[in-house]
Protein backbone atom coordinates (compact mmCIF):
# COMPACT_ATOMS: atom_id res chain seq x y z
CA UNK A 1 0.00 0.00 0.00
CA UNK A 2 1.59 3.29 -1.06
CA UNK A 3 2.53 6.02 1.37
CA UNK A 4 1.57 9.59 0.40
CA UNK A 5 4.47 11.97 -0.15
CA UNK A 6 5.39 13.98 2.92
CA UNK A 7 3.23 12.01 5.34
CA UNK A 8 4.87 10.22 8.27
CA UNK A 9 3.18 6.94 9.05
CA UNK A 10 4.32 4.98 12.07
CA UNK A 11 4.42 1.29 11.31
CA UNK A 12 5.72 -0.78 14.16
CA UNK A 13 5.46 -3.77 11.84
CA UNK A 14 5.43 -3.19 7.97
CA UNK A 15 -26.09 -10.16 15.61
CA UNK A 16 -28.32 -12.69 14.68
CA UNK A 17 -31.74 -12.20 16.26
CA UNK A 18 -34.64 -9.75 16.34
CA UNK A 19 -32.67 -6.67 17.41
CA UNK A 20 -32.78 -3.89 14.84
CA UNK A 21 -29.52 -2.47 13.51
CA UNK A 22 -28.87 1.11 14.58
CA UNK A 23 -27.33 3.32 11.92
CA UNK A 24 -26.02 6.87 11.97
CA UNK A 25 -25.71 8.68 8.66
CA UNK A 26 -24.09 12.06 8.17
CA UNK A 27 -26.56 14.75 7.04
CA UNK A 28 -26.20 15.50 3.34
CA UNK A 29 -25.83 18.99 1.95
CA UNK A 30 -27.07 19.23 -1.61
CA UNK A 31 -25.90 16.92 -4.37
CA UNK A 32 -22.96 14.71 -3.45
CA UNK A 33 -20.38 13.17 -5.73
CA UNK A 34 -19.15 9.66 -4.86
CA UNK A 35 -15.87 9.89 -2.96
CA UNK A 36 -13.23 7.54 -4.38
CA UNK A 37 -10.22 8.94 -2.54
CA UNK A 38 -8.51 6.70 0.02
CA UNK A 39 -9.79 6.87 3.58
CA UNK A 40 -7.02 7.07 6.15
CA UNK A 41 -7.58 5.43 9.55
CA UNK A 42 -5.36 5.16 12.63
CA UNK A 43 -5.60 2.41 15.23
CA UNK A 44 -4.22 3.04 18.71
CA UNK A 45 -2.47 0.81 21.21
CA UNK A 46 -3.10 2.37 24.60
CA UNK A 47 -1.87 1.93 28.16
CA UNK A 48 -5.39 1.92 29.62
CA UNK A 49 -5.94 2.24 33.41
CA UNK A 50 -7.73 -0.43 35.43
CA UNK A 51 -8.34 1.30 38.78
CA UNK A 52 -11.66 3.17 38.52
CA UNK A 53 -10.95 5.07 41.76
CA UNK A 54 -7.76 6.74 40.50
CA UNK A 55 -8.56 10.24 39.22
CA UNK A 56 -4.91 10.81 38.28
CA UNK A 57 -5.00 7.72 36.04
CA UNK A 58 -8.02 9.13 34.20
CA UNK A 59 -6.08 12.36 33.64
CA UNK A 60 -3.02 10.50 32.41
CA UNK A 61 -4.90 8.36 29.91
CA UNK A 62 -6.95 11.33 28.72
CA UNK A 63 -3.69 13.12 27.93
CA UNK A 64 -2.42 10.02 26.08
CA UNK A 65 -5.64 9.74 24.06
CA UNK A 66 -5.45 13.37 22.98
CA UNK A 67 -1.74 13.05 22.13
CA UNK A 68 -2.46 10.05 19.91
CA UNK A 69 -5.38 11.89 18.32
CA UNK A 70 -3.02 14.72 17.39
CA UNK A 71 -0.46 12.25 16.05
CA UNK A 72 -3.12 10.54 13.92
CA UNK A 73 -4.32 13.84 12.50
CA UNK A 74 -0.73 14.87 11.73
CA UNK A 75 -0.48 11.64 9.71
CA UNK A 76 -3.59 12.62 7.75
CA UNK A 77 -6.04 10.25 9.46
CA UNK A 78 -9.75 10.94 9.23
CA UNK A 79 -10.64 8.59 12.10
CA UNK A 80 -8.81 7.13 15.09
CA UNK A 81 -9.89 3.96 16.87
CA UNK A 82 -9.12 3.11 20.52
CA UNK A 83 -9.37 -0.05 22.61
CA UNK A 84 -12.04 -1.37 24.95
CA UNK A 85 -12.10 0.56 28.22
CA UNK A 86 -9.66 3.16 26.90
CA UNK A 87 -10.63 5.65 29.61
CA UNK A 88 -10.77 2.88 32.21
CA UNK A 89 -11.28 -0.86 32.00
CA UNK A 90 -12.15 -1.43 35.65
CA UNK A 91 -10.52 -4.34 37.43
CA UNK A 92 -13.21 -6.81 38.47
CA UNK A 93 -11.58 -7.41 41.86
CA UNK A 94 -11.36 -3.71 42.69
CA UNK A 95 -15.04 -3.26 41.85
CA UNK A 96 -16.27 -6.38 43.61
CA UNK A 97 -18.43 -5.49 46.61
CA UNK A 98 -16.50 -8.22 48.45
CA UNK A 99 -12.83 -8.07 47.35
CA UNK A 100 -12.17 -11.58 48.70
CA UNK A 101 -14.51 -13.15 46.13
CA UNK A 102 -16.07 -12.35 42.76
CA UNK A 103 -19.52 -10.96 43.40
CA UNK A 104 -21.69 -8.03 42.27
CA UNK A 105 -19.73 -4.91 41.37
CA UNK A 106 -20.00 -1.83 43.54
CA UNK A 107 -20.14 0.89 40.91
CA UNK A 108 -20.01 3.65 43.53
CA UNK A 109 -16.24 3.02 43.46
CA UNK A 110 -16.05 4.24 39.86
CA UNK A 111 -14.98 7.90 39.52
CA UNK A 112 -17.69 8.94 37.07
CA UNK A 113 -16.77 12.62 37.33
CA UNK A 114 -13.16 11.93 36.34
CA UNK A 115 -14.27 9.93 33.28
CA UNK A 116 -16.80 12.60 32.29
CA UNK A 117 -14.13 15.31 32.45
CA UNK A 118 -11.78 13.36 30.18
CA UNK A 119 -14.53 12.44 27.72
CA UNK A 120 -15.48 16.11 27.48
CA UNK A 121 -11.84 17.07 26.81
CA UNK A 122 -11.61 14.36 24.12
CA UNK A 123 -14.80 15.63 22.46
CA UNK A 124 -13.42 19.16 22.31
CA UNK A 125 -10.11 17.91 20.93
CA UNK A 126 -11.91 15.90 18.22
CA UNK A 127 -13.72 19.07 17.17
CA UNK A 128 -10.49 21.10 17.13
CA UNK A 129 -8.72 18.45 15.02
CA UNK A 130 -11.80 17.68 12.85
CA UNK A 131 -11.08 14.02 13.62
CA UNK A 132 -13.60 11.22 14.11
CA UNK A 133 -12.74 9.40 17.33
CA UNK A 134 -13.99 6.01 18.55
CA UNK A 135 -13.10 5.40 22.19
CA UNK A 136 -13.98 2.70 24.72
CA UNK A 137 -15.61 3.73 28.00
CA UNK A 138 -18.14 2.57 30.59
CA UNK A 139 -21.61 4.02 29.94
CA UNK A 140 -23.58 4.71 33.11
CA UNK A 141 -27.26 3.74 33.30
CA UNK A 142 -29.83 4.83 35.86
CA UNK A 143 -29.41 2.99 39.16
CA UNK A 144 -29.96 0.20 40.05
CA UNK A 145 -29.13 -0.90 36.50
CA UNK A 146 -25.57 -1.90 35.74
CA UNK A 147 -23.71 0.14 33.12
CA UNK A 148 -22.87 -0.86 29.55
CA UNK A 149 -19.39 -1.64 28.31
CA UNK A 150 -19.37 0.72 25.35
CA UNK A 151 -17.69 2.43 22.42
CA UNK A 152 -18.47 6.12 21.97
CA UNK A 153 -18.44 7.38 18.38
CA UNK A 154 -17.46 11.07 18.33
CA UNK A 155 -17.73 12.95 15.04
CA UNK A 156 -15.42 15.66 13.71
CA UNK A 157 -17.54 18.34 15.39
CA UNK A 158 -17.06 16.79 18.83
CA UNK A 159 -20.55 15.29 19.03
CA UNK A 160 -21.27 11.81 20.37
CA UNK A 161 -23.34 10.61 17.44
CA UNK A 162 -23.88 6.99 18.44
CA UNK A 163 -22.72 4.36 20.89
CA UNK A 164 -22.08 0.62 20.67
CA UNK A 165 -22.78 -1.51 23.75
CA UNK A 166 -21.08 -4.90 24.01
CA UNK A 167 -23.65 -7.64 23.43
CA UNK A 168 -21.86 -10.97 23.86
CA UNK A 169 -20.45 -10.50 27.34
CA UNK A 170 -18.18 -12.95 29.11
CA UNK A 171 -19.57 -14.89 32.07
CA UNK A 172 -17.92 -12.56 34.57
CA UNK A 173 -19.07 -9.40 32.80
CA UNK A 174 -22.71 -10.41 32.50
CA UNK A 175 -22.91 -11.99 35.98
CA UNK A 176 -21.23 -9.27 38.02
CA UNK A 177 -20.45 -6.14 36.00
CA UNK A 178 -22.45 -5.01 32.96
CA UNK A 179 -25.80 -4.82 31.25
CA UNK A 180 -25.53 -6.35 27.75
CA UNK A 181 -26.27 -4.32 24.65
CA UNK A 182 -29.10 -5.23 22.31
CA UNK A 183 -28.15 -4.31 18.74
CA UNK A 184 -25.35 -3.76 16.23
CA UNK A 185 -24.60 -0.23 15.07
CA UNK A 186 -23.19 1.24 11.88
CA UNK A 187 -22.18 4.77 10.94
CA UNK A 188 -20.87 6.46 7.78
CA UNK A 189 -17.88 8.77 7.40
CA UNK A 190 -17.12 10.11 3.90
CA UNK A 191 -19.13 7.25 2.37
CA UNK A 192 -17.19 4.63 4.32
CA UNK A 193 -19.47 2.52 6.50
CA UNK A 194 -18.22 1.25 9.86
CA UNK A 195 -19.52 -1.34 12.32
CA UNK A 196 -18.40 -1.90 15.91
CA UNK A 197 -17.55 -4.89 18.11
CA UNK A 198 -16.17 -5.17 21.64
CA UNK A 199 -14.38 -7.42 24.08
CA UNK A 200 -14.55 -11.13 23.27
CA UNK A 201 -16.98 -10.69 20.38
CA UNK A 202 -14.35 -11.95 17.94
CA UNK A 203 -15.46 -15.36 19.24
CA UNK A 204 -18.83 -14.95 17.50
CA UNK A 205 -18.61 -15.09 13.68
CA UNK A 206 -22.33 -14.42 13.34
CA UNK A 207 -21.77 -10.83 14.50
CA UNK A 208 -19.26 -10.22 11.73
CA UNK A 209 -21.50 -11.88 9.12
CA UNK A 210 -24.25 -9.52 10.29
CA UNK A 211 -22.04 -6.52 9.50
CA UNK A 212 -21.23 -7.96 6.07
CA UNK A 213 -24.95 -8.01 5.31
CA UNK A 214 -25.11 -4.37 6.48
CA UNK A 215 -22.61 -3.42 3.73
CA UNK A 216 -19.86 -2.21 6.04
CA UNK A 217 -16.41 -1.44 4.68
CA UNK A 218 -14.67 -1.76 8.05
CA UNK A 219 -15.42 -3.17 11.50
CA UNK A 220 -13.85 -1.48 14.52
CA UNK A 221 -13.05 -4.25 17.01
CA UNK A 222 -11.95 -3.00 20.44
CA UNK A 223 -10.67 -5.37 23.10
CA UNK A 224 -8.29 -5.58 26.04
CA UNK A 225 -7.48 -9.28 25.65
CA UNK A 226 -3.91 -10.23 24.79
CA UNK A 227 -4.26 -13.77 23.48
CA UNK A 228 -2.84 -14.33 19.98
CA UNK A 229 -6.04 -16.12 18.99
CA UNK A 230 -7.89 -12.79 18.90
CA UNK A 231 -5.51 -11.50 16.25
CA UNK A 232 -5.97 -14.69 14.22
CA UNK A 233 -9.75 -14.43 14.50
CA UNK A 234 -9.56 -10.83 13.32
CA UNK A 235 -7.70 -11.89 10.19
CA UNK A 236 -10.17 -14.73 9.57
CA UNK A 237 -13.24 -12.48 9.91
CA UNK A 238 -11.69 -9.89 7.57
CA UNK A 239 -10.96 -12.50 4.92
CA UNK A 240 -14.23 -14.42 5.27
CA UNK A 241 -16.35 -11.27 5.03
CA UNK A 242 -14.12 -9.37 2.58
CA UNK A 243 -13.87 -6.16 4.58
CA UNK A 244 -11.33 -4.29 6.69
CA UNK A 245 -11.06 -4.79 10.46
CA UNK A 246 -9.35 -2.34 12.78
CA UNK A 247 -8.21 -4.23 15.88
CA UNK A 248 -7.48 -1.98 18.88
CA UNK A 249 -6.12 -3.37 22.13
CA UNK A 250 -4.06 -2.39 25.17
CA UNK A 251 -0.35 -1.65 25.18
CA UNK A 252 0.54 -4.79 27.15
CA UNK A 253 -0.96 -7.07 24.47
CA UNK A 254 2.37 -8.51 23.35
CA UNK A 255 0.83 -11.59 21.73
CA UNK A 256 -1.74 -9.70 19.65
CA UNK A 257 -0.82 -6.03 19.15
CA UNK A 258 -3.17 -3.50 17.56
CA UNK A 259 -3.41 -3.46 13.78
CA UNK A 260 -5.60 -3.16 10.69
CA UNK A 261 -6.34 -6.26 8.64
CA UNK A 262 -7.33 -5.97 4.98
CA UNK A 263 -10.10 -7.82 3.12
CA UNK A 264 -7.52 -10.43 2.12
CA UNK A 265 -6.95 -11.33 5.78
CA UNK A 266 -3.39 -9.97 5.93
CA UNK A 267 -2.27 -7.21 8.30
CA UNK A 268 -1.99 -3.97 6.35
CA UNK A 269 -0.30 -2.32 9.33
CA UNK A 270 0.36 -3.31 12.92
CA UNK A 271 1.87 -1.96 16.11
CA UNK A 272 4.65 -3.81 17.87
CA UNK A 273 4.67 -5.24 21.40
CA UNK A 274 5.10 -1.80 22.95
CA UNK A 275 4.39 -1.08 26.59
CA UNK A 276 3.67 2.55 25.70
CA UNK A 277 0.86 4.14 23.73
CA UNK A 278 1.39 4.20 19.95
CA UNK A 279 -0.59 4.32 16.70
CA UNK A 280 -0.48 2.64 13.30
CA UNK A 281 -2.06 4.21 10.21
CA UNK A 282 -3.16 2.92 6.80
CA UNK A 283 -5.38 3.87 3.84
CA UNK A 284 -8.56 2.00 3.07
CA UNK A 285 -8.75 1.75 -0.71
CA UNK A 286 -12.39 2.25 -1.67
CA UNK A 287 -11.78 1.79 -5.39
CA UNK A 288 -10.74 -1.84 -5.00
CA UNK A 289 -13.46 -4.27 -6.07
CA UNK A 290 -13.44 -7.48 -4.09
CA UNK A 291 -15.18 -10.06 -6.25
CA UNK A 292 -15.36 -12.61 -3.43
CA UNK A 293 -17.98 -10.64 -1.52
CA UNK A 294 -20.76 -10.49 -4.15
CA UNK A 295 -20.07 -14.08 -5.20
CA UNK A 296 -20.40 -15.34 -1.64
CA UNK A 297 -23.67 -13.46 -1.30
CA UNK A 298 -24.96 -15.09 -4.47
CA UNK A 299 -23.92 -18.53 -3.26
CA UNK A 300 -25.60 -18.02 0.11
CA UNK A 301 -28.79 -16.59 -1.35
CA UNK A 302 -29.48 -18.99 -4.23
CA UNK A 303 -26.72 -21.55 -4.00
CA UNK A 304 -25.53 -21.59 -7.62
CA UNK A 305 -26.98 -20.62 -10.98
CA UNK A 306 -26.55 -24.14 -12.39
CA UNK A 307 -29.34 -26.57 -11.49
CA UNK A 308 -28.76 -29.06 -8.72
CA UNK A 309 -28.63 -32.63 -10.04
CA UNK A 310 -30.78 -34.89 -7.87
CA UNK A 311 -32.03 -37.50 -10.35
CA UNK A 312 -28.69 -38.98 -11.46
CA UNK A 313 -28.05 -42.43 -9.97
CA UNK A 314 -24.35 -41.59 -9.91
CA UNK A 315 -25.14 -38.74 -7.51
CA UNK A 316 -26.12 -41.20 -4.77
CA UNK A 317 -23.63 -41.30 -1.90
CA UNK A 318 -23.65 -45.07 -1.97
CA UNK A 319 -22.57 -45.09 -5.62
CA UNK A 320 -19.01 -46.50 -6.09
Amino acid sequence: MSRPTGCRIRRCVAVSGPAALRHFRQPSEGTTVPNTSPFRISVAQLDAPTDPRDAAAFQRVGHDVRRLMTEARDQGARLIHFCEGALCSPNKRILSSDPTIMTDADWSRFDWAAQRDQLEAIRKHAAALRLWTVVGAVHRLTEPHRPHNSLYVIDDHGRIVTRYDERMLSHTKVTYLYTPGTSPITFDVDEVRFGCALGMESQYPELFAEYERADVHCVLLSTMDNDAVFGLQTQAHASTNSYWISYATVAVAVAAPSGIAGPDGHWATRCGPDTTSVTATVDIDREHENLARPWRRTARASRYTTPVVDDDPRAQRSSP
